[in-house]
This record gives structure tokens, C-alpha cells and sequence, in this order.
């Protein structure tokens, strides 16, 4: 079960809407075409397709990593593709993004990098002190908040992305292939603790190729095929 620590703040009224959303790269062509789909607020739905689909490229639009050249994307009735540059870093505190490989910081111990989202939102030091030892509390590794990536096992670095994603208390969760390095009993646990967090009213939308997985979880899937969406169930 989550903490008290992690309730308030997580539910979410916000949703999110793909409407005809088509991503062109110079080099490579249309990644996107005409994706439309809504993520509705305490949504839990994964995407899925061949590599190369367009999963990455999908979520990477949501936070404004990547921007759409064709179409709109609304997160709480507005359109984030028109949001100045110095808006960006405020919407993307409302994301907490999850990666395949992990991206921690090797130099520094999982304290620090689980903390690094909150010392640039501005975060005193005591309130960075007590989010960052919950989120390592939940995902199993309170007791090792002063190792560094390299002695943890793969799981273990993951549950420290995880870990930082949610220090803040996102309203929606991204994540980018969290299982795909990981053996099926670990990916399984790392699935079970996304279920939590959608529990308390989180959104999380995943890309996964794991198919047997995603139809054990039995939630919504958006299937991409060659940049299109061709199945939603």
C-alpha cells in the first residue's frame, strides 16, 4: 500500500487529448499520422506496436520534449504545443517520466538523484529531505539512498527512476519501455507498483512491447502500427 505521504496531490482533473497529432523528422518522415485518442483522468492505458511504431515519439510530444508538426494536443483544455518556451518547465512538473535505460546520474548517489527534480522546482532542503526518503520508502529502497547506480541491480536502478518521478507528485505518469531490460518477475513488480499509483487517481500512460504482460494487466492499449493508431481496446 502507498503512504499517506503520496495521497494528497496525486488525484488529477486534467486530460489528455490527441487530436489528427502527425510528427515529421526531416530525415526519417512522418513518425506520428493522424493520431487521435483521449486519456481521460485517472487513466491507466498502454501503448504498443513494432519498434519504430511511434511509441517513443508519442510520449516524448507530451511534455513538449518533442514538438507536434501537425495537429493538437490539449492537457487540461489547452493547447501545449502553443505554450512559450518559458512555460515548459512548469507543464512538465506535471509529468513524472520514466525510462528505459534508466538515466541516473552515475556520479551521484540514489539521494541525490532522486531529489534532483525537487532542487529544480526549488524545494527547501527539509521538504527535499522528507519526499525524496518516502518515494525511496515506496519503492523498496530506503536503505539504500547513499549507494550509487553502479551497485544496484537493474530493478533496483529502475525503482530509483521511479522513485524520482514521482517525488513530486505528477498527475500523470510517462513511461518509456520501464520493463524492457528487466526479467518478467521484476517487470511484473514494476508493473504492480504503476497499478498503485493509478489507484490513487494518476494517470499513466506506458509503451510497451511486452504484449503477454499488458494483457495480464487487462488495461486499455493503443496499438501503433507505422506511425498510425489502428487499434484502441
Amino acid at each position: 500500500m502507498l503512504s499517506a505521504e503520496f495521497c494528497p496531490g496525486f488525484a488529477t482533473v486534467e486530460m489528455l487529448e490527441f487530436v489528427n497529432v502527425s510528427k515529421r523528422y526531416p530525415d526519417s518522415g512522418d513518425a506520428l499520422c493522424e493520431v487521435s485518442f483521449t486519456l481521460e483522468p485517472g487513466e491507466m492505458a498502454f501503448v504498443t506496436g513494432h519498434s519504430g511504431a511511434g511509441k517513443s515519439t508519442l510520449l516524448k510530444l507530451i511534455p513538449v520534449i518533442e514538438r507536434v508538426s501537425r495537429g493538437k494536443i490539449l492537457f487540461a483544455g489547452e493547447e501545449i504545443q502553443r505554450l512559450p518556451a518559458r512555460r515548459i518547465p512548469f507543464l512538465r512538473r506535471k509529468f513524472g517520466l520514466i525510462f528505459q535505460d534508466f538515466r541516473l546520474l552515475n556520479d551521484r548517489p540514489v539521494f541525490d538523484n532522486v531529489a534532483l527534480p525537487l532542487h529544480i522546482a526549488g524545494y527547501r532542503p527539509q521538504e527535499v529531505g522528507r519526499r525524496v526518503r518516502a518515494a525511496l520508502d515506496k519503492v523498496g529502497l530506503l536503505r539504500k539512498e547513499k549507494r550509487y547506480p553502479a551497485a544496484l541491480s537493474g530493478g533496483e536502478q529502475q525503482r530509483v527512476g521511479i522513485a524520482r518521478a514521482i517525488v513530486h507528485k505528477p498527475s500523470v505518469i510517462l513511461a518509456d519501455e520501464p520493463t524492457g531490460n528487466l526479467d518478467p518477475e521484476l517487470a511484473a513488480e514494476i508493473m504492480g507498483l504503476f497499478r498503485e499509483f493509478n489507484a490513487l487517481g494518476v494517470t499513466v500512460l506506458i509503451a510497451s512491447h511486452d504484449l503477454g504482460l499488458i494483457r495480464e494487466l487487462g488495461c486499455r492499449t493503443l496499438r501503433l502500427h507505422q506511425g498510425r493508431l489502428v487499434g484502441d481496446g
